[in-house]
């Protein structure tokens, strides 16, 4: 309890200080923290370097993430992701002088020239993004799988680089966590449907349920659509369970990037309590009573 407490005074500044955007690094630390909150707090877990790294990756996820949000335009989210994987491109030619003067541009250029960091990772990461912009629909649920292992996984593997963990165990834990977080993001994204215009429930398990795109896009809650989030939430626990299943011998660097997996755990669990209804009001709640479990798991180097 006394070790919680001592590592929850080390990160509090962290959490609740209101970054400038004096530094590229401080703008990339509130972006994150403004938009993948969960993510935020591991990553502040991380040791000095590797944390820099992860949130220099993070915040690119962010960007190129968003796209789809702010844009009404196809051409237009085309030419945002062009321009990162443009910056991309110039980042790994390690010269400063090539830099766009953006934030989040600046800080990738500082982490791909203190780590070994791989460049496929980053362009497959705004390949799969491009292709999101198109995406209307998803037909099963190992095309939802392989949506997740193309922008999560990959998020996972890139911060192992920048930990200096290269082991094909904890690549293993990765791929599975990757998609059990973004099973569990898509199926946290189904109340947001009508705004984001794209139904995340697969084409298959929406017919084998009896229910159409229209009844989602209303945000009615149904026995139906508690069945339907039954089957993927099954899935996405399925993934995580493996991901915990093996995490004896790992290098012990490479825990704390896998923290995620305890909120996760969270909300499935809540999810179960609801009888899986997604639209219960309960989990749109925020709750912090996962940061000290997070802190607790941390410290024992579990997750």
């Amino acid at each position: 309890m006394f070790a919680v407490r001592r590592v929850t005074q080390k990160i509090r500044p962290l959490i609740y200080y209101s970054y400038s955007t004096n530094t590229s690094a401080d703008y990339c630390l509130d972006l994150v923290k403004k938009f993948d909150y969960e993510n935020f707090i591991t990553t502040l877990l991380l040791k000095n370097t590797s944390r820099s790294t992860a949130i220099a990756i993070r915040s690119f996820n962010v960007e190129i993430a968003r796209v789809a949000e702010q844009i009404s335009q196809q051409s237009t989210g085309q030419a945002r992701l062009q321009f990162w994987n443009d910056t991309i491109e110039k980042c790994f030619t390690k010269d400063f002088n090539k830099i766009p003067q953006h934030p989040v541009a600046m800080e990738l250029y500082k982490a791909v020239t203190r780590t070994n960091l791989t460049k496929r990772y980053f362009t497959n990461l705004i390949k799969y993004r491009y292709e999101h912009l198109t995406l209307t629909h998803f037909r099963n649920l190992e095309e939802m799988e392989k949506y997740a292992e193309n922008t999560v996984s990959i998020i996972y593997y890139l911060i192992l680089e920048g930990c200096g963990v290269k082991n094909v165990r904890a690549d293993h834990v990765a791929s599975h966590l990757g998609k059990a977080q973004g099973i569990t993001n898509l199926l946290r994204s189904i109340g947001l449907a009508r705004h984001l215009n794209f139904v995340p429930i697969p084409q298959d398990i929406l017919l084998k349920n009896v229910l159409s795109e229209e009844d989602i896009l209303k945000g009615r809650s149904s026995s139906k659509l508690n069945d339907c989030t039954f089957e993927i939430a099954t899935r996405a626990y399925q993934h995580l369970s493996k991901a915990r299943s093996l995490s004896d011998n790992l290098p012990k660097n490479s825990t704390s990037v896998f923290l995620p997996a305890v909120i996760i755990r969270e909300f499935l669990e809540k999810l179960q309590v609801v009888d899986y209804n997604i639209l219960h009001p309960s989990l749109k709640q925020k709750s912090f009573f996962w940061i000290p479990k997070l802190m607790y798991y941390n410290l024992r180097n579990k997750y």
